[in-house]
């Protein structure tokens, strides 16, 4: 990174004078993370405001789903594989971390492929990979059901979660719930879709939009050419992140993900099901859904009495307004998702901002 030019662009966002006050959402949760890890927040001109939202898709996902996998493994003895930053999230009754320290097995792995490797290192046994992510992660977890086809491995099934953003953004656009003058967009979502999927923004509910990566530099880059855009008056969305994004995207990786999903609705949590926001798997790869491949009735959904992540992720309220933050829900003590995965907006608070 050219530490001068951080230099210079952090003098230039610091000293900016506004015409009005703007508030700005970001739509990613790494974002949430880097905009406080890099001190860029604390450069915001008086009067710029920034709006956590659903980008976190460890927090975004409904407890419906870890009680079904939970539930799962309890009725079938399967092996659980996952992502590490889905173990402490709590269910509503429990977590993968309670199930495991009672005896289930699960498996942390760092790749849908690692899954499909442990499916065959235990032919006797079925393994279950938990889906959880966005569009970033779809083409992996699609690879892995066509890698397990090929290799004939016929243990191998998949929890699918995963979620598709720009449908979210546009359900909190049309739900009116909080003011956002502009958006900062997810640089690594759309260096798969491209940046015409978020044309939207602009075409349809007329406020504009930044891509932008993840550095200092990127985040301070894009909010300055987000205010721009906003004091111009220009409804447009633009490619900050140029190295990275690509008008149409990654189109191999995007003929991949159309290949083994089909988009669906799908439950967010604090914002509801919303239209074609989701993937399943395709029937024709049905023996490597887990859900069809293992019946189950979870117990009813419970919420966490006071915890207010759904609120947070429609960008209602920041963590400290909720009254379990920094109190009775800490990372090693978590109520809700916000605090447990690094990505969430309550983990970015705690780490950096209330010191």
């Amino acid at each position: 990174m050219n530490k001068e030019l951080v230099k210079k662009l952090a003098e230039l966002l610091k000293n900016r004078k506004l015409k009005k006050e703007l508030r700005i959402m970001e739509v990613c949760g790494t974002h949430t993370a880097e905009f406080f890890k890099t001190g860029v927040k604390d450069l915001f001109p008086e009067g710029l405001s920034l709006i956590d939202g659903p980008g976190c898709p460890v927090c975004v996902t409904p407890n419906a789903f870890l009680d079904l996998a939970i539930t799962i493994a309890r009725d079938y003895d399967v092996i659980v594989a996952t992502f590490g930053d889905m173990i402490k999230v709590p269910s509503s009754y429990s977590s993968l971390a309670k199930e495991k320290a009672d005896g289930m097995d699960i498996r942390i792995v760092y790749s849908p492929l690692d899954a499909v490797k442990l499916a065959n290192d235990n032919p006797g046994r079925e393994v279950v990979f938990l889906s959880v992510g966005f569009e970033t992660t779809a083409p992996s977890e699609a690879i892995a059901i066509l890698e397990a086809e090929k290799q004939g491995v016929k243990n191998f099934s998949l929890l699918s979660c995963n979620k598709l953003t720009p449908p979210a953004v546009e359900a909190l656009i049309n739900a009116d719930e909080v003011k956002i003058d502009g958006f900062i967009i997810p640089g690594h979502v759309s260096a798969i879709i491209g940046r015409k999927p978020w044309d939207f923004i602009a075409d349809k509910y007329g406020k504009p939009g930044v891509i932008t990566g993840f550095d200092a530099c990127d985040l301070i880059t894009g909010v300055l050419s987000l205010i721009d855009l906003l004091e111009k008056d220009e409804k447009s969305v633009k490619n900050e992140y140029r190295i990275v994004v690509r008008e149409n995207g990654n189109e191999h990786a995007m003929r991949i993900i159309e290949q083994v999903f089909d988009v669906t609705s799908s439950v967010w949590r604090g914002i509801g099901d919303i239209p074609g926001s989701g993937l399943k798997i395709k029937s024709q790869y049905s023996r490597y859904d887990a859900e069809r491949k293992f019946p189950a009735t979870p117990p009813p959904v419970k919420e966490h009495p006071g915890c207010r992540c759904g609120d947070l992720l429609r960008g209602i309220i920041t963590p400290p307004e909720c009254p379990l933050f920094d109190k009775v829900c800490t990372p090693e003590n978590a109520v809700g998702p916000c605090m447990v995965s690094s990505e969430g907006p309550c983990s970015a608070y705690y780490k950096y901002w209330r010191r």
